[in-house]
């Protein structure tokens, strides 16, 4: 199995002091950045095959996995058109994407427990594919929402049209499992998006494609109660320091 980490994009959402900015996945939380969290937790769910998609300051992160000496060597290509979206790093990530073997595609700037990995992994040689769902979430327009209706996603999307039947909602973790024709039909997807000018766009828009079509099975897995937050603003760095790094810690602290 292959983890397709997307660690490209600038943060600009992110107050950083000037001059000082660094990319989130070298956001420090505790003893280890958001990137060698990466590395410990894929590793520990026995996945060693592991593709980071750069951009923004890419040298900042490769001085990083450099630093770390990680065994065997991650995988590193660079969308050097970073401050477009996050379409243009999964279709730079292509080759990665389409070689064949369930692939996980996830988000570098999480911060997250074991727990939300076990049931991507899950079944390793099963060849599904999986989405996440946290159904305790706070409500606006800046989660990506999953909706489900009867066991099929019908929505990811921050908005969700009015009428919309669906009988469960929660927020997509943002991490992603696909098998090889699901993985290879999403590569021509995101394809399609730079061909036709929305490289601009994220790239849950062209999962949210993949799911409409119907022509692949999902499963879903429900991991509400298990901490994780995506850094987006100051105040989640805040939260991520005071509120879930301190359940990560006494979750870990159980299992010693």
């Amino acid at each position: 199995m292959r983890a397709i980490i997307l660690a490209a994009g600038m943060g600009l959402r992110l107050v950083q002091p000037e001059g000082q900015q660094k990319p989130k996945c070298l956001l420090r939380f505790g003893d280890a950045s958001l990137l060698e969290r990466h590395l410990q937790l894929l590793k520990t769910a026995g996945v060693d095959e592991m593709v980071f998609v750069l951009g923004f300051k890419h040298e900042q992160v490769e001085a990083e996995l450099a630093s770390i000496d990680w065994k065997p060597a991650t995988e590193v290509v660079v969308n050097s058109e970073f401050s477009l979206g996050s379409v243009l790093s999964v279709h730079t990530a292509a080759e990665a994407l389409t070689r064949g073997g369930d692939v996980l595609l996830m988000d570098a700037d999480v911060l997250y427990d074991e727990r939300i990995l076990e049931p991507l992994v899950a079944n390793a040689h099963a060849h599904v594919n999986r989405l996440l769902i946290d159904r305790d979430f706070e409500a606006g327009d800046e989660p990506v929402k999953l909706c489900i209706d009867n066991g099929v996603p019908v929505e990811l999307r921050k908005q969700v049209a009015a009428g919309l039947k669906f009988d469960t909602i929660g927020e997509s973790v943002g991490f992603f499992r696909f098998d090889e024709h699901a993985a290879k039909r999403l590569a021509e997807i995101v394809a399609n998006y730079v061909a036709t000018g929305r490289a601009n766009l994220p790239h849950e828009e062209a999962v949210r494609d993949l799911l409409q079509e119907r022509s692949h099975v999902f499963d879903i897995a429900d991991v509400t109660g298990a901490p994780w937050i995506e850094i987006d603003f100051q105040n989640d760095v805040t939260r991520a320091a005071d509120e879930v790094l301190p359940q990560l810690n006494q979750l870990a602290g159980a299992l010693r």
